[in-house]
């Protein structure tokens, strides 16, 4: 995947600290909003903005950890039990509602992915602005709430040796989004770990790739179908 250098810190009294970056061919694309695992908002993860918005999407990824970025994850849990959970959702909530302003089409829904802490907080993001969510792609996350009132497509990614999201975790997450009514596309990939897409012990160079192509897939089936049939 390559990247894109047009990209810059992002500040707004709503959103806080994020990272934006819009399509090297064209001003502005379809919303979609990154939300960073416990490790922080990485260079890993600034590149991945990057890689989206060479494909054609504006792309917003929240500090949510306002600068941290654990080295270990003893460090990650205590720095996300530290987090205020009403300030995190707020902060969710408000950078979708940011990235929709400042994306091509404020009308249009966009789409979010997460990886881990941020998965789960994309699932919750989905199932409150319901209407403002159009998809969501979870990488090794979870989430075991209502989905009644959600209008997004859903896919995710799972590692069958996840050490922190097990098989009837996901089975389950599965169940609540089909409760609700929503269509799912969840894969999993063989010997992957948690974090196999992002950089360290755990990176999965296969699954990677092979995550990469299905949620351009899914972005392109989800957001430009879309606009197509509007």
């Amino acid at each position: 995947m390559s990247s894109s250098d047009e990209s810059s810190p992002f500040t707004t009294s709503t959103a806080g600290q994020a990272f934006l970056v819009n399509p090297t061919e064209k001003e502005k694309g379809p919303g979609v909003l990154v939300l960073h695992s416990w490790w922080g908002l990485t260079d890993w993860t600034k590149t991945y903005c990057r890689n989206l918005a060479d494909e054609g999407y504006t792309v917003l990824a929240p500090d949510l950890l306002e600068g941290a970025q654990p080295q270990t994850e003893e460090e990650g849990e205590s720095t996300l039990a530290a987090l205020d959970p009403d300030e995190l959702s707020g902060l969710v909530m408000s950078s979708a509602q940011t990235l929709r302003a400042v994306s091509e089409d404020s009308n249009k829904p966009l789409a979010v992915i997460g990886f881990s802490m941020g998965a789960s907080l994309a699932l919750w993001l989905s199932a409150r602005l319901t209407h403002d969510v159009a998809a969501a792609v979870i990488f090794y996350g979870a989430q075991s709430i209502d989905f009644d009132d959600a209008t997004a497509s859903y896919q995710g990614h799972f590692g069958t040796d996840d050490h922190m999201v097990t098989e009837d975790e996901r089975v389950l997450t599965e169940s609540f989004i089909g409760l609700g009514g929503c269509s799912t596309d969840f894969y999993t990939y063989e010997g992957a770990k948690h974090w196999f897409c992002e950089s360290g012990p755990n990176y999965n160079e296969e699954a990677s790739t092979l995550s990469w192509q299905r949620t351009l897939t899914f972005l392109d089936s989800s957001l430009r179908q879309q606009e197509a049939d509007t």
